[in-house]
């Protein structure tokens, strides 16, 4: 099964800032106390969401919505799944995370305070691999230098099919193969 894959780019409009953290006083890596984040997104702080965003900024990268409901779940039995994914469409939407969906798999969300990075995104298994590149970075202000854009920001998703998905397309399914060579081998036996 193959999965294509869709970025859902929720960035808020230049004009307002250049990065969610901006609007905190802070840059990309700094951290910035979850209280703000959270009045600075114009709701009001409680437990649930507290705990839903020290998840999310502690937790794996590349979670989904159904990850951080365990993860917070496990924590607080009380917090819902709708909870949990209103808050993380907000923080979407003011680009706090990063979601990217790969068709028929569930979104999945990355904290985006972290470094810049790119990704490689298996259409196969979904496996996301993190990278950094200089001279991709270089071409890409190039390009935009060459259209008349001063970048901001940005986002690549490389999508492919990972060494494991392409060795197991590849791989024959031994007792399948084994079974036939036996009938095939019985079968040439008889025709002797």
């Amino acid at each position: 099964m193959t999965f294509s894959p869709t970025l859902v780019s929720t960035q808020l409009p230049v004009s307002s800032a250049q990065e969610p953290f901006a609007r905190s006083g802070a840059r990309r890596g700094e951290k910035v106390p979850s209280k703000k984040i959270i009045r600075d997104l114009g709701l009001k702080v409680t437990s649930q969401r507290l705990l839903i965003l020290d998840v999310v900024r502690r937790g794996p990268n590349h979670f989904t919505a159904q990850d951080i409901f365990e993860s917070v779940a496990a924590k607080n039995p009380a917090v819902g799944f709708a909870t949990v994914y209103r808050f993380l469409r907000t923080l979407s939407e003011q680009s706090f995370v990063t979601e990217v969906r790969l068709g028929g798999m569930p979104a999945r969300y990355e904290w985006a305070a972290k470094h810049h990075h790119d990704h490689l995104t298996c259409t196969g298994c979904a496996r996301i691999v993190e990278f950094e590149n200089h001279e991709i970075e270089r071409l890409q202000e190039k390009v935009a230098k060459e259209f008349g854009f001063v970048l901001n920001d940005h986002v690549l998703e490389l999508y492919g099919v990972c060494s494991d998905c392409r060795r197991k397309e590849a791989k024959p399914d031994s007792k399948l193969d084994s079974k036939t060579d036996a009938k095939s081998d019985s079968r040439s036996e008889a025709s002797l």
